[in-house]
């Protein structure tokens, strides 16, 4: 939030003033009587006989600005509030499972047809009867005013009670059915994943790449790329490589990284596009697209060794350490998509300004690469794309492609310098545990692909905050801000986590992170876990009541976090040689067997994982000193590999803690140096090859097919 003076600071407040979100401290100054969730709210409803108002946005939103502008903001408005309702207002990032019950409330209630501001009427037993997201000050777009609808909503609770309570039971039976499980019984045979994948390059824009997802918008399709990249590198190892598989994952990844949705200026990823074209996006920066869009990025160089992937991912990289890590190392939530009040306003350009910046010469060449004109490409203002490539934009200047080049990094460093002067958007600084996993996860992983140490470090320093400040007795905390943690994490914040601390130590080789993820993993196995149906619930045993414990097993925006469980597990059981943690895993196939089997898509990552599980991943122990060089050879020869079904685990028989590591991790037992050199040995079900001590061979020997 902006900072304003004693003088200027607005003298009403209602108690969202005490909250660490910023979203909610944004509407602290509303004249509504705002409550946040929790039991004082719930206990005015019931003693009052009031029906609740639930407003669920987060702060990057932008229609939640608009409504709050056009309503929270009116004096009348504010009134029939605070004198017909309890007002509840819930940041859907920090109560991500009060958003998944009203939201699936809202899809039912309006066939479909959900977002944020979610607005959601209550009865005081917190069973929803009316369900919409943004409602206009007056009738306007289809929609009704929302004025008149809190006045018709109050005149029903009062004088058509009946009517209200049926819809409550109906539309409460409907949301407790919503998402249900449907039986399986059986684990999902192992050519699914591979059949999704060719359908998904199918409906792929054949042009753009993506996929449209109501009307024109086009999100990242982050998690539909790497499956699609782990069936097409199937394909390779098969030696019949499916190019179009390839083909629609490349078009994608072009195309984004040309088009507005990616910021050529300061990197990073905008949430999605509004058109099919990905120029024009909802200009907001989330930070776990952020970390899926880097990851995909980055496994595409793994596959390709294409160094455009690898420049696209460190530029992501760059901005998220840049201005979304706190000095205290954990990551920031979100970029607004607005600044000034005006979406979209810090990022885009008039050719005029481009020119005053650059010069004549050297902005004419900027303007022509990135399709800046008089006109503008939108809305009478230019969005930075690419459409030609930088050989036709040289022609077509009359310079050499290295001249233009140097022009363009040059361009791009002043517009980036005179862009930093301008009021920038609001920075949603809380800290959630489960998207720091996410980019820990990403970092990890990129660092270790690209050989960046700064990469790793600051994943290791994300992880330490995590683990230090988000963290209550053990228990992982939902969120942290301004030095305070508060709310017990849910099924996500866990299994990103320890997705992260397994992917932290598959870079640095440090058995601390092995050993937190194995703690986390029994941790969310002993709260979370359904000892009768299988599968994680998503709030844990000790949580608070709700309407429903919902189990979510479908992708979002994020992936579904009993999918990424599902991989934690098969990972930690191939490295730990745990059963148990096997046959956790094949319950958790079987309880979702059922709903992924009728209707597969939208299931991305745990589909990723039945195909881990349908092929035993190739174990890899590097046996060494990890400061020795010809142990860093062996390591860097195993990354150079783009291998989404191996583990790997390092053993230095000298170190102090070789024993602990050999309890930890059964495999290591048994294998040592070499002649004395740093080996490895490449396994399959705990079944060994010769080891090798050269890299080269190493290399040969993991491109080989089994």
């Amino acid at each position: 939030m902006t900072a304003t003076s004693p003088a200027s600071r607005p003298a009403r407040t209602n108690r969202l003033i005490h909250a660490t979100s910023p979203y909610l401290l944004q509407h602290a100054h509303n004249p509504v009587d705002w409550y946040p969730w929790g039991p004082e709210a719930l206990a005015k409803a019931r003693k009052e006989d009031k029906p609740i108002f639930l407003s669920i946005g987060y702060s990057a939103c932008h229609w939640c600005h608009v409504m709050e502008r056009e309503s929270f903001e009116n004096e009348e408005v504010a009134g029939i509030l605070n004198e017909a309702f309890v007002s509840i207002k819930v940041d859907r990032e920090e109560r991500p499972d009060l958003d998944e019950i009203y939201m699936s409330a809202t899809l039912i209630y309006n066939q479909g047809q959900g977002g944020w501001p979610m607005s959601v009427f209550l009865t005081p037993e917190q069973k929803p009867f009316f369900a919409g997201t943004y409602f206009p000050p007056r009738s306007m777009y289809g929609r009704p005013g929302f004025k008149e609808l809190l006045t018709t909503i109050a005149r029903l609770w009062k004088e058509d009670r009946p009517r209200v309570l049926q819809s409550s039971e109906s539309l409460t039976r409907a949301v407790r059915e919503f998402g249900g499980l449907q039986p399986g019984g059986e684990v999902l045979p192992p050519d699914l994943p591979s059949a999704v994948a060719d359908a998904l390059a199918e409906a792929f824009d054949p042009r753009t790449g993506g996929m449209t997802g109501g009307g024109t918008n086009k999100f990242p399709p982050s998690l539909a790329l790497t499956l699609m990249l782990r069936q097409y590198h199937r394909s390779v190892k098969a030696g019949q490589p499916r190019r179009a598989l390839l083909d629609k994952i490349e078009l994608t990844l072009d195309h984004m990284a040309r088009g507005g949705i990616y910021d050529h200026l300061g990197g990073g990823i905008c949430r999605y596009s509004t058109d099919v074209e990905w120029l024009v996006p909802h200009f907001e920066k989330m930070l776990y697209d952020q970390a899926l869009v880097s990851g995909a990025y980055i496994e595409a160089f793994q596959a390709t060794r294409n160094p455009r992937w690898a420049a696209v991912g460190r530029d992501i990289f760059d901005y998220v350490l840049r201005d979304l890590q706190s000095p205290e190392g954990g990551f920031y939530s979100a970029r607004d998509a607005d600044s000034e009040g005006v979406e979209g306003k810090f990022y885009v350009w008039s050719r005029k300004e481009v020119l005053s910046v650059l010069g004549p010469r050297a902005g004419e060449l900027v303007c022509s690469y990135y399709d800046v004109s008089d006109a503008g490409n939108w809305e009478g203002h230019n969005i930075l794309r690419v459409q030609r490539d930088a050989k036709t934009v040289a022609g077509l200047n009359g310079v050499q492609v290295g001249e233009l080049e140097a022009a363009l990094a040059e361009g791009r460093r002043k517009l980036f310098e005179a862009r930093e002067r301008r009021v920038p958007p609001h920075r949603d600084d809380k800290v959630l545990t489960g998207w720091n996993g996410l980019m820990i996860a990403s970092l990890a992983r990129g660092g270790a692909a690209l050989g960046e140490e700064k990469y790793v470090q600051a994943a290791g320093r994300a992880a330490d905050f995590i683990l230090k400040q988000a963290s209550d007795n053990g228990r992982l905390l939902r969120t942290w801000r301004a030095g305070r943690g508060h709310t017990f994490g849910y099924l996500d914040d866990y299994a990103f986590f320890i997705e992260g601390l397994l992917d932290l130590y598959a870079a640095t080789f440090e058995v601390r992170w092995l050993e937190e993820a194995v703690r986390l993993n029994d941790d969310l196995i002993r709260h979370f876990w359904d000892e009768r149906d299988g599968a994680f619930f998503y709030t844990a045993d000790d949580a608070e009541p709700l309407l429903v414990r919902t189990k979510d097993s479908r992708d979002g925006a994020v992936p579904s976090g009993n999918s990424v469980a599902l991989m934690n597990l098969l990972r930690l059981a191939a490295m730990l040689d745990r059963a148990d943690l096997r046959h956790k895993a094949e319950e958790l196939m079987k309880a979702f067997a059922g709903t992924v089997g009728r209707s597969p898509f939208g299931f991305d990552r745990f589909l990723a994982g039945l195909d881990f599980y349908h092929a035993p991943p190739r174990e890899v122990v590097i046996v060494g000193p990890i400061g020795d060089e010809a142990t860093r050879a062996l390591i860097r020869a195993v990354r150079q590999v783009y291998d989404p079904y191996r583990v790997v685990m390092l053993s230095d028989p000298a170190s102090p803690d070789a024993a602990r590591r050999e309890r930890l991790m059964p495999l290591l037992a048994g294998k040592g140096l070499v002649g004395g050199k740093p080996a490895a040995y490449v396994c399959r079900n705990r079944t060994c090859k010769r080891p090798v001590t050269d890299a080269g061979e190493l290399l040969r020997e993991l491109e080989t097919p089994d």
